[in-house]
């Protein structure tokens, strides 16, 4: 780190940050480098699952962490100077230290802070949760976010899978950086298929109503469903807006449909879908029961996971995620934003879309949540049904920050009342902004009340009273008025209604994403037509097209990148060319290569491995001994792209002596045979 007391490392999700980081801990702990160090977290589940691997990952002499070292839950309250690794939710933090006019908690507690999902600070995206209250809104979040950080006089090093900008102002550039796509290319996590593109007539052409027709309105304050009104103009509503201002159960249910019948919810294999709010996610989870009703599927295979499931009660939240990770049900499970960053869930091989999305840091999370191997299941891939146009451009963020947002005005006047130099014009215009923020929600009978209390006056009126009153004048009225103050900010306004209607929708084909187009037969041509142009630019193609038997891993490895980058990835040609052939098909890039250069032909992966053992062995003469060795190497390439010298340092041949000890047993003639079978396999075995 030459000096410095900040690191950044940028892993993609489900490369092993949290056991990375737990490594680390362990060694500096040992070293004596280190004696009391911090996990931040900024939601107590994710509190929780670093625990869990705390407890149960395994280290020196088959001990876990937290039976070699004291850990505690810092939200305890309980500070014993013997703890050596403390987990807290920077909200924790937060109260004990900035927010605190009697910190607890010194500036030099810690002598080093791990930071987990430090990419955090999208809030504008989702709804605000319970544990987001101490923010007024995004800029606040990271002002508080990044002051409780820099609190500590502490080592701090950063872990995220995707870094964004007030990342790296906090903690530097990333120093170590491991993507996605080479964690995909390396074999750590699974790849995706082309997204499947749900495509219906209210999406492509919107919801659009014409002057005079009728459109319900759903209350939001009595749950019921009033009677239509006619429009006085034409209305259109676009994907982004869909369950946010208005209701379309027709085409919820047509989309629904459509991705129900690629799911099994019976399968090992677990859903995870994406909802706008909680309120859209329970008509999600009925939906979807009704759909799968008539097949017997059980009502418990599919559930919300919201921050209001069991009444917001956090510990049975934990315990529901804990189902939907462990156990058979849910298999399909309804979330907002609690199940989109840091929860590792290893069966999920199926994302669906059902809302807009603004940030791309919270999409790659979202993404992030199927990437995991899970060999119990023989995962492959995983799937992505977008239903709200997700991989358009997203929408810009936007740039109108809210004055007050979700601070309450009991915290407003705190911070009014509390001794400071600084000006005070920011709060006042806060309270303000609240004001009158309250005063355009409010029902006759509170507008009512509110008269009462100000002598036939109204909020507006006052409003505009303080807002002509100095700064000083202005802090002793809110003293004065201060229990009338708290009384206003108590006020449940009624909830603005949203559009509802019942106009039927059109289900359009699911197309599939292949790159920059819907066309499988034109992505393939685009990738022949890439390939033939860069043969001749890039090593990596002509040794494919010329040697593959000479090739290196690390060679294989540029290839799939130099690929990935153009989109073109072994995942997208298996699936275009099935599609248009009309047959399953599973090939490697190197055939696509020579494919594309030299016109051999495609075949799949294990049929031309098999076809080229069978060639090999009708033309020698091979002792028991040897067959078996040859039986070996052909169950290890039917999953493998390369055979070579390489090849014999993996771990399984090692163990058997690796190349030299399978050389002799060939009477010094592996080399040829390896040359002689990559022929067969790449070249044809007829």
């Amino acid at each position: 780190m030459e000096g410095k007391k900040t690191a950044l490392l940028a892993m993609a999700t489900g490369t092993g940050k949290t056991r990375t980081i737990l490594g680390f801990i362990y060694s500096m702990l040992e070293a004596k480098r280190f004696h009391r160090i911090l996990f931040l977290v900024d939601r107590v589940s994710l509190g929780e699952q670093a625990m869990d691997k705390f407890r149960d990952i395994k280290l020196k002499n088959l001990l876990s962490l937290d039976e070699i070292y004291d850990i505690s839950d810092i939200d305890d309250n309980k500070i014993d100077p013997d703890t050596r690794v403390s987990v807290s939710t920077v909200q924790g933090l937060l109260k004990r230290t900035v927010l605190s006019d009697e910190p607890d908690l010194m500036p030099g507690a810690f002598d080093l802070i791990v930071v987990d999902e430090a990419h955090r600070g999208y809030i504008l995206d989702r709804e605000m949760t319970e544990e987001e209250i101490l923010y007024d809104n995004q800029e606040d979040y990271l002002s508080k976010y990044k002051q409780v950080i820099e609190y500590f006089d502490a080592v701090k090093i950063a872990l995220t899978a995707t870094p964004a900008l007030h990342t790296t102002e906090i903690f530097g550039e990333p120093i170590y950086t491991y993507s996605y796509r080479e964690a995909v290319i390396d074999g750590w996590l699974v790849d995706h298929d082309p997204p499947y593109k749900i495509n219906t007539d209210f999406m492509e052409n919107e919801a659009r109503f014409k002057k005079g027709e009728k459109i319900g309105i759903y209350d939001p304050n009595t749950n019921e469903l009033l009677n239509g009104a006619v429009m006085e103009d034409e209305l259109d509503f676009d994907v982004s807006e869909f369950n946010k201002k208005i209701i379309l159960p027709d085409h919820t249910c047509k989309v629904l449909t459509e991705v129900a019948s690629y799911l099994n919810p019976e399968s090992q294999e677990k859903t995870l879908i994406f909802a706008v709010n909680d309120a859209h996610a329970d008509r999600i989870v009925d939906t979807l029961r009704e759909i799968y009703k008539p097949y017997g599927v059980s009502n418990d295979a599919i559930m919300k996971i919201t921050g209001k499931t069991a009444g917001g009660n956090k510990k049975k939240i934990l315990q529901v995620i804990k189902k939907f990770k462990n156990d058979q049900y849910p298999n399909i499970a309804v979330t907002v934003d609690l199940l989109t960053t840091g929860i590792d869930v290893p069966p999920i091989c199926n994302l669906v879309f059902m809302r807009k999305i603004n940030s791309r840091i919270l999409f790659e999370q979202m993404m992030g949540r199927a990437t995991r191997l899970c060999p119990e299941i023989k995962k492959t891939h995983f799937n992505i049904f977008d239903a709200a146009k997700v991989y358009e451009d997203l929408d810009d963020t936007s740039g109108m920050k809210s004055v007050s947002v979700n601070k309450s005005m009991e915290e407003l006047l705190e911070d009014l009342f509390r001794p400071s130099d600084a000006s005070k014009q920011p709060i006042k215009d806060r309270i303000l902004a609240k004001l009158q923020r309250k005063n355009n929600c409010l029902t006759q009978d509170q507008k009512y009340e509110v008269s009462e209390r100000l002598d036939g006056g109204n909020i507006k009126s006052y409003v505009r009273e303080l807002k002509e009153l100095t700064e000083e004048d202005f802090i002793e009225r809110c003293q004065q008025d201060r229990d009338f103050l708290l009384w206003v900010d108590g006020l449940k306004g009624k909830k603005k209604g949203i559009y509802h209607s019942d106009k039927e929708d059109t289900l359009f084909e699911t197309t599939r994403g292949y790159g920059n187009t819907d066309k499988p037969q034109d992505y393939l041509d685009a990738f022949v037509a890439f390939v033939n142009e860069n043969k001749d630019k890039i090593e990596a193609i002509r040794i494919a097209c010329t040697k593959p038997s000479d090739m290196t891993r690390a060679q294989l490895r540029e290839l799939k990148l130099v690929l990935d980058k153009e989109s073109y990835s072994e995942a997208n040609l298996n699936k275009a060319l099935s599609t248009v052939k009309n047959e399953e098909i599973v090939a490697d890039i190197i055939s696509y290569v020579r494919q594309a250069v030299l016109n051999t032909p495609i075949m799949n992966h294990e049929e031309r491995v098999k076809a080229a053992f069978v060639k090999l062995i009708s033309v020698h003469h091979f002792s028991k001994m040897q067959l078996d060795m040859l039986d070996k190497i052909k169950t290890y390439m039917l999953h493998e792209s390369l055979l070579n010298r390489e090849t014999f340092e993996a771990p399984a041949y090692k163990m058997d002596g690796g190349f030299t000890r399978f050389d002799k047993k060939f009477d010094g003639k592996l080399a040829d045979i390896i040359r002689e079978l990559n022929t067969y396999i790449y070249e044809g075995a007829a």
